[in-house]
C-alpha cells in the first residue's frame, strides 16, 4: 500500500513523461568480488517484505511501467547510468530515493526526489542543496565523504575514527581521499595513525561507494514512456490486496473488491461537473479520473473558483450578515505557528458554497486584531450555526486565547475520516487528493520547507493567503459532503455526532486550561537523580573492572559479552555490534548484578531526560502552565493519546517514576486535585461483551476478580488462594485480552510452558463465555473484515484472512482486543463529555485538566470537592449502560501522586 500510494503520488503530482523501476538481482556484482565483506552483514529481507515484493512488481507492471534489472550490477549503478544518459539526451532526470549515496549523481539536470514520509513533504535536491547539506564544493566529493565515513549497513569500512562530521571537515580542507592520505602527516594524534594505517581501506571504500556510470543497459526513451494502467492486471490485484480506496482512485466509484472489470459510472470532478465518458478496450482501461483524463490531480489553477478578500469594515459586515443566515458554515484559521496555545491569529476563512470562499486578514497588533475578531463573535458563538472544519480543536483553541468560545454543532472532517478508516492518515491534503482528486496549495510553497528558515503566514503577501485560506475552507466543505453519507453507511454517524465531535469542545477546554507544574520539585529531583546515576555508573565500572561509555551500546556489548562473557550465544545487530536492548539485559539480570545496575542506570537516565528535565521546558510563557495536546485521530482503537508532554507515558509502575507525578499540582492553596480511575475496566467490559456468567457473578458480588479467577482455575476456595496463584490468574486475565499464548504466559511468569498451557486450559474451562467470545469475534472478523465496540466503533482488519500466519496472528489479536479497548475508550470519552456539560450547566469552577488511559484528573476548589465527586462517579459509571457493575475510584491530594 505504501509503495502504491507513493507511486500514484509521483505520477499524479509530477506527471513524468518517462519512468522505470530498477531492482537488484541475486547475482554478485564487481563490489562483491573486489571486497568479499561488502553487504556481508546485511540482514535477510524481512519476511513480510519478501512476501510483498512480488505484488509490488505486479503493481508496477499493471501501471505500465518498465522494470529494469542487470545481473552483475546493482540498481544504483543502473539508475546512475540511465540518469546520465537521459541527461545527455536532453531530459530532466529525478532519482526517486532516500539513499544518501545518490547525491554524487546530482547535476544541473539530475535531481534526487525524496518521497514524502512521516508527515514531511517531498524533498527535491539539486546541486545547491547537495553542496549545502554535505558542506562541499563539488558533488563528486560526496564519494570522498562516503569513502572516509563508510557505511555500516553495506559493510563499507571507511577509515576508523572518522564519522560524518570529521569526513566533511577533512574533505573541505583537502578536497579528496587521495589528498587526505597524501597529507596524513599534517593530521594529529589518532586520526593521523588511522589515516596512515587504513589508507588502502579508505581507497577501497571510496571505490565501493562510487556509483558505476557505464552499465551495459540501453537508454531507450520510447520503452521508458509511462504506459496506461492495465485494468485486467490491476483490478483483480487490487481486489486480492483489498485496496478499496486505491481501486476507486484509479478505476472510479464503480470499483469494488468483488469486481472483475466492467463499465465505469459517471464521474464528477472537484466542483461537481460531469466528466466525459471514458473509452475502454478489451485489454486496457484508458480513462480513470485520476490518471488519464486528468494525468494529475487538479489544482486551483484548473477549477473555477471565487475566493474573495474581505478587508474593509463594510465587506466584513456584509459577510457576517450572510453567515448569520446559514445553518452550517465551513471555516478555518490561519496562524503564525502550530502550537495553538502560542500562535497568533493571522486570518479567518469561511465557505458556505462549493467554489466560493472568503478570507478576512487579522493584523498583528493585538487590540486591532481583537476588534476584528469580536465582529465575528455573533457568528462563531452562535449555537444555531453548525461549524464544519478540519482539526477543529486547533481553531477553537486559537480563538479561546482571543476570548471567543465557539458554539454550535461540529463536523470535523479529520474525525469523520478517522471513523471511516482509522488505520490511515487523515491530513486534509491527502484526503483532498484521495476523495476529490484535487491537490490543495502547499503550505511550503508559501512559507518554505520545515526547518529553522521556515517563515510564518504573517510573512506571506495577503493576496497569496486569500487563495490558500479560502481553498482550505472550500475543500473541507466538499470533504464533509462526502464523509457525511459515508458515516451513515458505515453506522458511524452516532459516534461522530454524539462522541467524537462533542469531545472536541472538551479537549479544547482541557488544553486551554493546562496544568500547573512545580518546577522547584522537579529541579530538586533532577539533582537527586544525577547523584544516583553517577553512583550507579561507578558501581558498574567497579564491578566490570573497566571504565567505558555506559551509554554506548557498542562499548557496553564488548564489556558484557567479550570481557565478562555473560552470554556465549550473544546476538549481534546488522552493524556487527552486540545487542544490548532492555529485553536482552533483562534476561541476563539474574546472571550478574551488574546488569541490574545497568538497567537501573538506563531507567534513571531516561526518567531524568524525558520527564524531570523536559517538563519545565514545556511551561507556556503566557500561562505559566503546561498544556498537553490530545490526539483524537491517532490510535485506531479509539483511545486518546497526547504529546508535549505525553501524559500516557509518565511513569507509574516504578517508585522513582511515580515521583514525577508529585510535580503536577493544583493552581493554588484553595484547590486540590481529584483523580478518578476506572477499576479493571477492560476486564469488566470483556465480561459484559462475552456475557461470561462466572465473571459477571464475581464482579456483581464485589469479589476481587483475580482472586476469583485463581480459585476457579486452581479449584480452590477464595480464602485459600495464594499470592502466587493470584499473580498467575491476573497475568491470564489481562493476557487473554491481548491474545497471549502459553509461551508468552510462561515467559512473563517464568514458569514451564506446560504449566502455563494448563493454566490457560483451566481458565477457558472455567470461563467458557470468554472462549466463545473469542471464537465468535474471530468468525465475525473473517466474514466482515472488521470488529465493533459496544458503541459500534469499527476496527478494520485487512489482514484477518492473510495467508501469512504472522500477519494474520497480529490481526486476530487486534480482533479480540479492539472491541474491549475501544469500548473502554468510548466509555471514558462519553463520561468526559457529560462531566464537562455538568460543570458548565451548574456553573462550577472545577476544571478537567488531564486524561490518562482510564483516569481523569480535575483541579477543584476545596468547596466543590463533594459535588464534583458525585458528578464524576455518576457520569463515569453511567457513560455506557452495562449489566456488569462499573467501579470508579476517586482520590484527592495536594499533587497528582497523592490524589492517585
Amino acid at each position: 500500500m505504501g509503495f502504491a500510494n507513493t507511486l500514484l503520488e509521483v505520477i499524479n503530482k509530477e506527471k513524468p513523461s518517462h519512468i522505470a523501476v530498477v531492482f537488484d538481482t541475486e547475482a554478485p556484482t564487481e563490489r562483491h568480488t573486489d571486497f568479499e565483506a561488502y553487504k556481508a552483514h546485511r540482514q535477510a529481507m524481512p519476511e513480510d517484505l519478501a512476501t510483498a515484493l512480488p505484488y509490488v512488481v505486479k503493481l508496477i507492471e499493471g501501471f505500465g511501467i518498465p522494470v529494469i534489472t542487470k545481473d552483475g550490477f546493482e540498481a544504483d549503478d543502473i539508475i546512475g547510468t540511465l540518469a546520465k544518459e537521459g541527461e545527455k539526451q536532453g531530459f530532466q532526470v529525478f532519482c526517486m530515493t532516500p539513499d544518501k549515496d545518490f547525491a554524487q549523481l546530482v547535476s544541473e539536470n539530475i535531481f534526487i526526489y525524496k518521497p514524502s514520509r512521516m508527515g514531511n513533504g517531498v524533498e527535491i535536491m539539486g546541486v545547491p542543496e547537495v553542496l549545502a547539506k554535505w558542506e562541499i564544493e563539488n558533488v563528486k566529493q560526496v564519494i570522498d565523504i562516503l569513502g572516509l565515513w563508510g557505511d555500516a549497513v553495506d559493510n563499507i569500512p571507511g577509515i576508523p575514527g572518522i564519522g560524518e562530521k570529521t569526513s566533511k571537515i577533512l574533505v573541505k580542507q583537502y578536497g579528496s581521499v587521495e589528498n587526505i592520505i597524501a597529507n596524513a602527516h599534517e593530521l594529529k594524534g589518532k586520526m593521523r595513525e588511522n589515516v596512515q594505517m587504513f589508507a588502502a581501506q579508505g581507497m577501497v571504500s571510496k571505490k565501493l561507494a562510487t556509483i558505476i556510470l557505464d552499465v551495459p543497459v540501453e537508454f531507450d526513451a520510447h520503452a521508458l514512456e509511462l504506459g496506461a494502467p492495465n485494468r485486467e492486471l490491476l483490478e483483480p490485484l487490487f481486489a486480492e490486496l483489498e485496496f478499496r480506496t486505491l481501486g476507486r482512485r484509479v478505476f472510479g466509484d464503480n470499483f469494488s473488491l468483488g469486481s472483475n472489470g466492467g463499465g465505469m459510472s459517471q464521474q464528477t470532478d472537484l466542483f461537481g461537473q460531469t466528466m466525459a465518458e471514458p473509452e475502454t478496450s478489451s485489454k486496457v482501461f484508458v480513462a480513470p479520473p485520476a490518471l488519464f483524463e486528468q494525468p494529475t490531480a487538479k489544482t486551483i489553477a484548473d477549477v473555477p473558483h471565487d475566493y474573495k478578500l474581505v478587508d474593509t469594515p463594510e465587506a466584513r459586515k456584509a459577510l457576517i450578515d450572510l453567515l448569520l443566515q446559514q445553518e452550517s458554515i465551513s471555516w478555518d484559521t490561519e496562524t503564525t505557528g502550530t502550537d495553538a496555545n502560542l500562535a497568533a491569529l493571522v486570518g479567518l476563512s469561511f465557505c458556505i458554497k462549493v467554489g466560493e470562499g472568503y478570507y478576512i486578514p487579522v493584523p498583528a497588533e493585538r487590540e486591532a486584531a481583537q476588534l476584528i475578531i469580536d465582529e465575528f463573535r455573533p457568528v462563531l458563538e452562535n449555537e444555531k450555526i453548525a461549524k464544519v472544519g478540519q482539526n477543529l480543536k486547533y481553531d477553537i483553541l486559537v480563538l479561546k486565547w482571543y476570548g471567543v468560545n465557539i458554539k454550535g454543532r461540529l463536523f470535523d472532517t479529520m474525525l469523520a475520516h478517522y471513523l471511516i478508516d482509522p488505520d490511515t492518515r487523515h491530513g486534509m491534503d491527502l484526503l483532498s487528493q484521495n476523495y476529490l482528486n484535487y491537490t490543495p496549495i502547499s503550505i511550503t510553497s508559501l512559507i518554505g520547507a520545515k526547518g529553522k528558515n521556515q517563515g510564518t503566514m504573517r510573512d506571506v503577501p495577503v493576496e497569496k493567503v486569500v487563495d490558500y485560506a479560502a481553498e482550505d475552507a472550500d475543500v473541507t466543505l466538499q470533504l464533509a459532503n462526502i464523509f457525511e453519507p459515508m458515516l451513515k453507511e458505515l453506522n458511524a454517524e452516532e459516534l461522530a455526532r454524539d462522541v467524537e465531535n462533542p469531545l472536541v469542545y472538551v479537549l479544547a477546554d482541557i488544553e486551554k486550561e493546562g496544568v500547573r507544574i512545580d518546577v522547584e520539585t522537579l529541579n530538586r529531583y533532577s539533582k537527586e537523580l544525577e547523584t544516583d546515576i553517577a553512583r550507579l555508573e561507578q558501581n558498574v565500572f567497579e564491578k566490570c573492572g573497566v571504565t567505558f561509555n555506559l551509554s554506548s551500546p557498542k562499548q557496553l556489548g564488548e564489556v558484557l559479552f567479550d570481557k565478562l562473557e555473560l552470554d556465549p550465544k550473544a546476538k549481534k545487530t546488522k552493524t556487527g555490534q552486540y545487542q544490548t536492548g532492555e529485553d536482552v539485559l533483562s534476561r541476563l539480570a539474574n546472571k550478574s548484578d551488574v546488569v541490574q545496575d545497568i538497567l537501573d542506570y538506563r531507567q534513571l537516565c531516561k526518567l531524568k531526560s524525558t520527564y524531570v528535565d523536559a517538563l519545565p521546558l514545556l511551561v507556556n510563557p503566557k500561562s505559566g502552565r503546561v498544556h498537553t495536546s490530545f490526539n483524537q485521530a491517532v490510535a485506531a482503537t479509539g483511545r486518546l493519546s497526547s504529546n508535549n508532554p505525553n501524559l500516557q507515558n509518565i511513569p507509574i509502575r516504578t517508585e522513582r517514576g511515580r515521583e514525577v507525578r508529585k510535580a503536577f499540582i493544583p493552581r493554588d492553596a484553595d484547590h486540590v486535585l481529584l483523580s478518578a480511575d476506572y477499576s479493571q475496566i477492560e476486564l469488566r467490559i470483556i465480561a459484559e461483551i462475552s456475557k461470561e456468567e462466572n465473571m459477571l457473578e464475581a464482579f456483581a458480588q464485589g469479589t476481587d476478580i483475580h482472586t476469583a479467577t485463581a480459585a476457579k482455575v486452581y479449584g480452590t476456595t477464595i480464602e485459600q488462594v495464594t499470592p502466587t496463584q493470584r499473580r498467575n490468574a491476573k497475568a491470564v486475565n489481562f493476557g487473554i485480552i491481548y491474545g497471549q499464548s502459553a509461551f508468552g504466559l510462561s515467559q512473563s511468569l517464568d514458569i514451564p510452558r506446560k504449566e502455563a498451557a494448563d493454566i490457560i486450559e483451566q481458565y477457558f474451562m472455567q470461563y467458557p463465555g470468554i472462549q466463545r467470545y473469542m471464537s465468535d469475534t474471530m468468525t465475525f472478523a473473517r466474514q466482515n473484515g472488521f470488529v465493533e465496540t459496544i458503541m459500534g466503533r469499527r476496527r478494520y482488519l485487512r489482514d484477518i484472512n492473510s495467508a501469512n500466519q504472522t500477519v494474520r496472528g497480529f490481526a486476530e489479536r487486534n480482533a479480540i482486543n479492539a472491541p474491549i479497548q475501544g469500548s473502554a475508550a468510548d466509555m471514558i470519552k462519553i463520561a468526559m463529555i457529560n462531566i464537562h456539560k455538568d460543570i458548565q450547566t451548574r456553573g462550577l469552577q472545577a476544571k478537567m485538566t488531564m486524561q490518562v488511559h482510564d483516569e481523569l484528573v480535575f483541579d477543584v476548589p476545596k468547596g466543590e470537592v463533594e459535588v464534583m465527586k458525585e458528578i464524576i462517579k455518576h457520569r463515569m459509571q453511567t457513560a455506557i449502560k452495562t449489566n456488569v457493575p462499573i467501579e470508579v475510584e476517586i482520590g484527592m491530594g495536594e499533587n497528582w501522586l497523592a490524589a492517585h
